[in-house]
């Protein structure tokens, strides 16, 4: 009966010291957003055979079984989807937001707005030297500023294709550690503490995966996880294929798994393909509202007389915003009068032409109407955006409060295995004690 005490109680006190030290564990990743929590099973201990024993099971004392990890694959799904849906708002948000901030600091409506004033001012006295000279500075301030709003697009767009070229090769690296993930997942002892372990690894690769590509997961028995993109394989098992990228005429991105092509549903990728679009559209714009300056400058120029009387030279050069540029290098080469006026005529119908086609439904209409669509498009994305937000944080936290470490729960479990521990000290305890009962008898 004794040595029954004694296997008794040094099995049940084993088994509480490794629940200690599960519970420990799980107290120091309180904060670990990559750990979900564990638990131990206890299963018995049955003895089927004994000298001076009859046949028969008899319980012999406790022992652990195996870890559980607290999961929930509906939670799991919300949260990697939430979070993917976020990732893609986020990042056509940043080269929306950018795109605005290039057309904003060029100053491209201010700029149109100081040229047009400068001409009102030239048309109170059309021989005035000052006056000709500030119409040309305003012109060349004018050119300038949109060669700066076309190095900003530049720099915006050089961004977003970092980014997606920093996201595929990242999508790469996560494919082949999710591989490598699963080749351990698949040699690892069902409920052991490495399974777990791995578990935590496999959700915390695929979670980052599915927010740079949207992709969805499968599962095998084991708990090895298959992901997909746009119907074409990136992971399964030990293998994993190559994501790849591709130019669009639009300036988005096409993408491909393995060499076939894949479609995105979400993730950051996505987004850098539909900011990269957005920005393509914003240049084009760009690009129409610098023609329609050359197109309005130059053809008054041509329908007019320069202060010399000869025929008006070209205003601007170039073909759009990137190359726009101010050739004349004098006041006296703008032509304020009509052709054919003598030299230093007074006549300001030319002049008077040319502010009429910037002014009516002109360039500084078209400038302002490129911001107000930027804004609201940014405004619009914000809106999106915030909601996004809040329905990712509802989900993640909802997987928190499912799987995560719950610090008063592990509080009492801490002491609900000391207190196993000390009993199952006890029963040795009173195991030795018959045995000196025993010892002593004469």
């Amino acid at each position: 009966m004794s040595s029954n005490l004694l296997d008794i109680g040094k099995s049940g006190a084993m088994a509480a010291r490794r629940a200690l030290d599960l519970t420990a564990q799980n107290i120091a990743n309180a904060g670990n957003p990559d750990y979900a929590r564990r638990t131990l099973s206890m299963a018995e201990v049955a003895s089927t055979s004994g000298i001076g024993l009859e046949p028969g099971n008899m319980l012999s004392g406790v022992r652990p079984d195996h870890v559980m990890r607290s999961d929930s694959i509906f939670l799991q799904n919300e949260a990697r989807r939430t979070g993917s849906d976020l990732s893609r708002a986020e990042a056509e948000l940043s080269g929306l937001s950018n795109a605005e901030t290039a057309i904003e600091q060029a100053g491209i409506y201010g700029s149109i707005v100081d040229f047009e004033a400068s001409l009102a001012r030239l048309a109170a006295d059309p021989l005035g030297g000052a006056l000709r000279t500030a119409v040309l500075e305003d012109g060349r301030q004018l050119a300038q500023s949109f060669q700066v709003a076309t190095s900003g697009l530049d720099a915006a767009e050089q961004s977003a294709q970092f980014s997606a070229g920093a996201g595929i090769e990242r999508v790469n690296l996560l494919s082949a550690e999710l591989a490598r993930t699963n080749t351990g997942i698949a040699r690892a002892s069902n409920g052991s503490s490495d399974q777990a372990a791995l578990y935590d690894r496999r959700d915390a690769l695929l979670r980052d995966l599915t927010q740079l590509t949207g992709g969805t997961a499968s599962f095998d028995a084991a708990g090895g996880v298959t992901v997909a993109l746009g119907g074409e394989t990136l992971v399964t098992g030990a293998q994993a294929n190559s994501l790849a990228s591709s130019a669009n005429a639009d300036g988005s991105l096409s993408f491909s798994v393995g060499g076939n092509a894949a479609v995105l549903a979400s993730g950051s990728l996505l987004g850098n393909s539909q900011s990269l679009q957005a920005i393509r559209t914003v240049r084009a714009e760009l690009d129409d509202l610098a023609t329609q300056v050359i197109a309005i400058a130059n053809t008054a120029q041509a329908n007019g007389a320069a202060q010399d009387g000869t025929a008006g030279q070209i205003f601007f050069s170039g073909s759009g915003a990137d190359d726009i540029a101010l050739p004349l290098s004098s006041g006296a080469q703008i032509a304020t009068a009509p052709a054919g006026a003598p030299a230093d005529s007074r006549d300001i119908a030319n002049l008077q032409a040319l502010r009429d086609a910037l002014s009516n439904g002109g360039p500084a209409q078209g400038a302002d109407a490129l911001l107000f669509r930027l804004s609201s498009a940014i405004d619009a994305r914000s809106v999106t955006r915030g909601a996004l937000s809040t329905i990712a944080d509802s989900a993640q936290a909802a997987l928190q409060a499912e799987t995560g470490v719950d610090l008063d729960q592990e509080a009492t479990d801490l002491l609900r295995y000391q207190q196993a521990f000390q009993a199952n000290g006890k029963v040795i305890q009173a195991a030795a004690d018959i045995f000196d009962t025993i010892l002593g008898l004469r």
